[in-house]
């Protein structure tokens, strides 16, 4: 059985016994407003979707918050010794996320 199948199969059973019909937003159009809709590759959208809608964010998400605390320890630390320790991991985290954007870039484009 392929992949396709089995999502048509799991949607027919919720379908049969109600659960998909309890769904938010069933039988309504996706709400295309969502902030970043159209900046994500269409690939992703769905499942971005999905995961925005079960309460998780994808790893990238995390990253660039991570990105903002660390450029704000940069701009208050003192010490010269820290703020070269913070500036590098601020370094190495934005490469980090670079290439992590660009496989999502490059895959989502399959």
């Amino acid at each position: 059985m392929t992949l396709d199948e089995e999502i048509a199969r799991k949607l027919r059973e919720a379908a049969a016994c109600g659960e998909l019909a309890a769904a938010k937003g069933y039988g309504r159009p996706l709400d295309v407003d969502d902030e970043g809709w159209q900046a994500t590759p269409e690939a992703l959208r769905m499942p971005f979707k999905i995961l925005k809608n079960a309460g998780y964010v994808p790893p990238e998400v995390e990253l660039f918050h991570e990105r903002a605390r660390l450029r704000a320890a940069v701009e208050l630390a003192t010490d010269a010794d820290e703020r070269q320790g913070l500036q590098r991991a601020l370094s190495a985290l934005e490469q980090s996320l670079a290439l992590r954007l660009e496989s999502l870039r490059v895959n989502a484009s399959l």
